[in-house]
């Protein structure tokens, strides 16, 4: 009866590091598939879009793919990094944070190039202002605290000018999206915001009553277009698997119907270096002591 006991225990723990191996634990992460965050960067009817997406990948992978949405890019973060998620589709200000713990999957090109610009927008019917300088004392809506072109880029464009970014506006918001933002600078809740460049010209497309409320005054220079990433510790096979599947869709029929929904013209590899811009931002905004 004891005898049985020691040989017990030594199939446990070899069943225990058979689970943990290197292979199971691969298999575990195919059996579940994949799981992609995302944020409200996307304009177009979500359902019925990412169903066809789903589709879509799932022919191209053979495994099962879930797009799982979240309002803000934190709470996209924080299941990234928790394990939660396998990729997830994050702004370059995000990335940049968390360059040790994630890495490039694929970056968007849109007209042509990977890169995207932070536009100033105000109200249509104001002629009266050039600058952000000029929004001094007014209403400016912001879309998300860990946003590049939304909320990051704004705030070192005044403090390069000397400005406390903190001291300088009567009143600032977050409207945790975008397309928001265009909405309340169109109805004159806010005197003037900061969008992504991408997100003003699909609306302008696809809803271009909302853009003509509003008028651009200055696009920032360019930067990396918000990219695609994965966690480092995803397994190296099923990370260049799912690079492949979004670098193919240019050149499939079905691929190049959904790229031109989400109104970009393919994915590429990307370089690191294009968020460089966006780091040194960082730097500049933490130096200032502003807090997000």
């Amino acid at each position: 009866m004891h005898s049985s006991s020691p040989i017990r225990f030594t199939l446990l723990l070899l069943l225990i590091g058979l689970l943990h191996a290197p292979g199971a634990l691969a298999r575990n992460e195919t059996d579940r598939g994949y799981r992609i965050g995302l944020t409200p960067v996307m304009l177009i009817d979500r359902t019925s879009f990412l169903k066809a997406w789903q589709g879509y990948f799932e022919a191209q992978l053979g495994q099962p793919i879930s797009f799982i949405q979240r309002q803000t890019y934190r709470e996209v973060v924080d299941m990234l990094l928790s394990g939660e998620l396998d990729a997830a589709w994050l702004c370059g200000y995000p990335y940049v944070v968390h360059r040790q713990e994630t890495e490039l999957l694929a970056v968007p090109v849109f007209r042509g190039q990977p890169s995207y610009h932070s536009y100033l927008i105000v109200p249509a019917g104001d002629e009266q202002t050039e600058s952000l300088l000029d929004l001094k004392q007014k209403v400016f809506a912001f879309s998300d605290p860990d946003s590049n072109s939304g909320y990051l880029y704004p705030q070192v464009e005044l403090i390069s000018e000397g400005v406390e970014p903190r001291h300088f506006f009567a009143k600032t918001f977050f409207t945790w999206s975008h397309r928001e933002v265009v909405k309340a600078v169109a109805e004159g809740v806010a005197h003037g915001g900061a969008v992504d460049s991408y997100v003003w010209e699909t609306l302008a497309i696809n809803e271009p009553e909302l853009t003509q409320r509003t008028r651009i005054v200055a696009s920032s220079p360019a930067f990396g277009f918000p990219p695609l990433v994965v966690r480092r510790d995803l397994d190296r096979s099923r990370a260049d698997s799912l690079r492949q599947a979004f670098l193919r869709m240019a050149g499939d029929p079905q691929g190049r119907g959904l790229l031109k929904k989400l109104n970009l013209d393919g994915f590429v590899p990307g370089e690191d270096a294009a968020y460089d811009s966006i780091a040194e931002s960082v730097k500049a905004l933490e130096a200032s002591g502003e807090t997000r």
